[in-house]
């Protein structure tokens, strides 16, 4: 039997002047967890939310929230946003000088450690680590900003890492995020993701955000 896909919608793309509501719409109409991106103008030209953000709302939600950290050296802040109540940290590979001790920090914080690879960014990188790696996020897009067109030349590296993980024989999870709507999410699933990440397919959806989820999450083949 084929994994439940997980939905994680991306709050860049919630209504800001009504977040809690934002939230709490995707949580009841069935999202698996909350994609939280930081950017901090260097690693990226852009710069969003924060640890101040993430405390704001974690009393407001049950779903796990994974914090996208597309910031330099990311793990000096690991303790501050497992305090602040992050689920799952999620650094650029690119971004680290040690990424074997990056991941090490973010799991003495008590973190899920999942690592997310720029489209240049080949999958090899993560060999050596990969034992230390729960979660690994494909960006189909460049990391930065949101509402890019989805790069369908990603997709063999989607089915690389299937690949790098059952020969390793570790249960690796893999989450793209990047243009992901309804029509480009059967190809992502079919390539081997099991967690998408959307933020305009699913807030911006036609027929509301449950329809929208429910419309992700049954994409593939």
């Amino acid at each position: 039997m084929p994994p439940k896909i997980k939905i994680s919608p991306s709050l860049l793309a919630a209504d800001f002047a009504n977040l809690g509501e934002s939230i709490r719409a995707v949580e009841s109409a069935g999202a698996d967890e909350l994609h939280f991106d930081v950017m901090d103008g260097s690693f990226v030209p852009n710069i969003t939310i924060g640890v101040p953000v993430l405390e704001a709302i974690r009393p407001i939600t049950k779903l796990p929230i994974d914090v996208h950290m597309m910031v330099v050296e990311p793990a000096r802040f690991a303790q501050q946003f497992a305090d602040a109540g992050a689920d799952i940290f999620t650094i650029h590979a690119e971004a680290c000088d040690d990424l074997e001790t990056s991941l090490g920090d973010a799991r003495i914080a008590g973190m899920t450690a999942a690592v997310s690879l720029k489209p240049d960014t080949p999958v090899s990188v993560l060999q050596p680590v990969l034992p230390l790696i729960d979660r690994v996020l494909v960006m189909t897009v460049e990391p930065g900003f949101g509402g890019q067109s989805f790069m369908p030349e990603m997709l063999p590296k989607i089915a690389e890492l299937v690949d790098m993980a059952r020969v390793a024989g570790t249960d690796l999870e893999i989450a793209v995020d990047g243009g992901i709507k309804v029509d480009t999410a059967g190809s992502v699933i079919d390539a081997g993701a099991t967690a998408l990440i959307s933020g305009t397919g699913v807030f911006n959806f036609t027929d509301g955000i449950e329809a929208g989820i429910k419309a992700l999450r049954s994409a593939g083949s």
